[in-house]
This record gives C-alpha cells, structure tokens and sequence, in this order.
C-alpha cells in the first residue's frame, strides 16, 4: 500500500497553470505492442474534463499504427473552451532481451480550439479561435522495475515506464475576436512516466505524470497546461511480460 501511495503522490505533482493556451495536449499514446496482431486501447482523462479515446494495433511484427481523438468542452462563469483535436501515428516496436518494450512513432494531428474570456459580470472581453496542426515523434519504453501491492487479500501488479514526446505545432486560420490575425508555432517538449496497475485480466488502471515545455516564447501557443491523465488501457493478443 505504501508503494502504491507513493507512485500516487508522484503523478499528482503536475503543474496546474492556468489554462492560456489554445493547446491541450492529449496523453501520449504508449501501447506498447509486443507481437502482430496485438490491439490497445484506451480512455482518459484529467482535472480539466479533456477526455481522450486511444487505440494502436500491430500490424506487422515491428510495425504499429496507433490514432487518438481527444475532447474538451467548458462553461465556466471566466473561460469557455471548446477544444477538438485528433492524431494518428505510424511506428516501429520491439521486445528487448529482457522482456521490456521500446516503440519508436512518428505522426500528425489536427483540430480545432475556441476560447471565450469574460469579466466578472459574465461579459464577454476576448474570443480566441484557431485550427491546430501538428507533427510529432515519441518514444516510449517500459521499466524494468515492476512490484505488486497487497490490497483487499489480492496482488495487484505495478509496472512503470517513461515516453518522450517532441512536437510542432502551429496556429492556422487564427482569429482574435473574429478579426483574422497572424498565427503561431511553437516547439513543444513532453516528458513523461507512467504508472499502470493491473485490475483484471488484460485491463489496467493507468495513471500519467509529466511537464510540458514549449521551446519559444509565445502568447496564444504555449505550454501552458497539464499532460497529468488518468484512465484505462487494454491490451489484447499480446505476450506475456513487463509492460
């Protein structure tokens, strides 16, 4: 029970800063696919309400394709958002002498982003609006550290891993209050590690810890929100062992 508290504190340490930025990113996709044939899939979600749908298969015996659709859509009495955004992905995987996995992807995303700024009075003050576009590559790997927690007279095996994700991004169609204005773009660095605690079977609780960080110094595209998420992955047809 300690060991899990501890990897519980561990992943609830992102930073929460305000949400400026017309970019949330979605949980970086680890599958971590070990043979042809192998499907993976997933939902998340974080303290923001972004809900993202996951899911990869292998189509060869080392190559993947995996594809995410992630959603957000708020109406608080300051911000209202509402965010859109899909990816898809193409990549190679393999299973390391030791039975941990390495996967190396690379892709592309799109969508759209709209947020509504208001004063106290529930006046509007400023409407952002853009299409996002997005090329990435990421690299994900399995620890080889795992253990098991003891609850409820039942083992529940823990394993743990680490992704690194590299992005541009960049601002297209972008209207500052409906005026037309000059897009942006931006670099953005994501690393992160993951917690998984099987449940039952092929399901998996899976929690993410992380930072983002944006190479340039930019106004409406910046990192300026949370990779945390927490959720469900399940991996069938794959082998047995550390993932």
């Amino acid at each position: 029970m300690k060991l899990l508290l501890r990897a519980l504190l561990t992943l609830f340490v992102p930073f929460l800063a305000s949400c400026s930025s017309l970019y949330f990113p979605p949980p970086p996709q680890v599958p971590l696919l070990t043979q042809k044939g192998e499907f993976s899939g997933g939902i998340h979600t974080n303290l923001d309400n972004n809900v993202s749908l996951q899911g990869a298969y292998a189509v060869g015996e080392h190559l993947g394709v995996m594809g995410s659709a992630s959603f957000l859509h708020t109406d608080k009495k300051k911000r209202a958002v509402d965010h859109d955004f899909g990816e898809v992905g193409l990549g190679y995987y393999t299973r390391l002498s030791d039975r941990r996995v390495l996967e190396v992807y690379g892709g592309l995303g799109g969508g759209h982003s709209k947020r509504v700024e208001r004063d106290a009075e529930k006046v509007t003050t400023r409407t952002l609006e853009s299409g996002l576009t997005k090329y990435f590559v990421q690299v994900n790997y399995s620890s080889k550290d795992n253990s098991n927690v003891h609850v409820f007279g039942r083992d529940f095996p823990i394993t743990y891993g680490t992704a690194m994700r590299l992005s541009y991004l960049q601002l297209e169609n972008f209207k500052l209050d409906n005026v037309a204005t000059v897009g942006e773009e931006n670099v953005f660095i994501e690393p992160i590690t993951y917690t998984r605690v099987q449940l039952v079977g092929p399901v998996q609780l899976q929690l993410i810890s992380g930072s983002n960080f944006g190479l340039r110094q930019r106004k409406f595209l910046k990192a300026a929100n949370s990779v945390f998420n927490f959720g469900v992955v399940v991996n069938i047809g794959g082998q047995e062992g550390k993932r």
